[in-house]
């Protein structure tokens, strides 16, 4: 029988192998969009026929397969799955990076390239910790599922949601995710994304003709002054989890930035996109500008949407479009897998991890969504989304080791 300090004697031991998968998952591009992710699904599928372990895909787009990957333990017990992407965001091409968007380079105790925090560290560690649970698959009660899925950058229909709605075996009782999130918190729900489009259309005008026509620039500047004015409150998040939320408030603002903690039960506005005008010296007929609602763990759509039609009365020039919600979903913070995440961590590294809400969505809230429980612990996001993104090489160790660690636990059985 196998301990969990011989367990981690194997990651030690394979620690060049750990590494090395890493940066060749990054040396294969995988930009969403345009979303194909066959060159960096082989790397998977690669490493998981070398090491025998089972696996298949499904793919509703050729271009974008996802990989689900299947083994039971000796006995019954629990069901835990292991959920990561692997496609990632586009690179700017006018920007210099300091080692190559898609080199996967060691430098500086680093490594470097587009998609390494987000999410291909978290996705190398649900395959390590599926490849050495399967190792000891004799000693483990219930069943272990893998998903590497291919369309998450862009919240597609075609990965986790997909998986979700026609693929019963990666239900499961638990998940277990690997997102950029740092070692000093576990994310248990997150804020959910309104993504709506306003448009402003009026008769338009020349430019010095100011009495002839109403300006749609500089009514949707004004709706945009009072679509902020209606968010900013705050909602009392239910059960325990405010008592989680005060617990990891210091943690929160460490992880995701000073604020962060006052942030994230509050609604919130972003505007993203503003369109509107032809040229300087005519006035505008139309404008439409692209606004991101987060709604907190506890917020209704249906509340916001009525603050919204109440600012829209006021603007009978401006109509809207609903573009993409999901439901704010969150399960218990205080879950079995808490407590060996936060043990695990604490055992290999001296840190102990605290519960949060993320300001951010993931895939999983569709399993929180159907009430499973489902917990993000990963690395920090260093340069998610920006150039010259890299992660730091014992703390993607350090996510492997306690995942590994936390899987292995959490399936010992009663």
């Amino acid at each position: 029988m196998a301990t969990k300090h011989e367990l981690s004697a194997m990651i030690d031991r394979d620690r060049e192998e750990i590494i090395d998968f890493l940066c060749r998952f990054v040396r294969a591009p995988s930009p969403n969009p345009p979303g194909d992710t066959r060159e960096a699904t082989s790397v998977i599928t690669a490493f998981l026929d070398r090491h025998g372990l089972p696996w298949r895909t499904v793919a509703p787009v050729p271009e974008w397969p996802n990989i689900i990957g299947t083994f039971g333990g000796a006995r019954e017990g629990k069901h835990l799955v292991l959920n990561g992407h692997i496609d990632v965001f586009p690179v700017d091409e006018t920007e210099a990076w300091t080692h190559a968007p898609w080199s996967g380079a060691i430098a500086d105790g680093k490594i470097w390239g587009r998609g390494v925090t987000d999410m291909k560290a978290g996705t190398a560690a649900m395959v390590m910790t599926y490849r050495y649970l399967h190792v000891l698959r004799d000693q483990l009660a219930g069943k272990l599922t893998l998903t590497c899925v291919s369309d998450e950058e862009t919240f597609g229909p075609y990965g986790a949601r997909w998986l979700v709605a026609k693929e019963p075996e990666v239900l499961g009782d638990c998940v277990l995710n690997g997102e950029p999130s740092s070692p000093f918190t576990i994310r248990f729900g997150e804020k959910a994304p309104f993504w709506i489009r306003f448009t402003v259309r009026t008769p338009g005008a020349h430019g010095a003709y100011t009495h002839l026509s109403e300006s749609a620039t500089m009514t949707a500047a004004r709706l945009i002054c009072e679509l902020q004015a209606i968010t900013g409150d705050v909602v009392a998040p239910p059960g325990r989890i405010g008592e989680a939320l005060v617990i990891g408030a210091e943690a929160a603002d460490r992880a995701m930035g000073r604020g962060a903690a006052d942030t994230v039960q509050r609604y919130t506005l972003n505007i993203g996109t503003i369109q509107g005008g032809l040229k300087v010296n005519m006035i505008p007929g139309a404008c439409s500008f692209e606004a991101d609602f987060r709604l907190p763990v506890g917020g209704r759509k249906e509340e916001l949407l009525a603050r919204i039609g109440k600012v829209l009365e006021r603007f009978p020039s401006a109509a809207m479009e609903e573009l993409n919600f999901t439901e704010p979903a969150a399960c218990d913070p205080f879950h079995e897998m808490v407590g060996l995440l936060r043990e695990n961590a604490r055992t290999v590294a001296g840190i102990d991890p605290q519960p949060i809400l993320s300001l951010g969505g993931s895939d999983a809230r569709l399993w929180r969504q159907l009430g499973i429980p489902a917990f993000i612990y990963g690395p920090h996001p260093r340069g998610m989304g920006q150039k010259d993104e890299n992660v730091d090489i014992e703390e993607y160790l350090h996510v492997v080791k306690v995942h590994v660690l936390s899987a292995f636990d959490y399936l010992q059985g009663p």
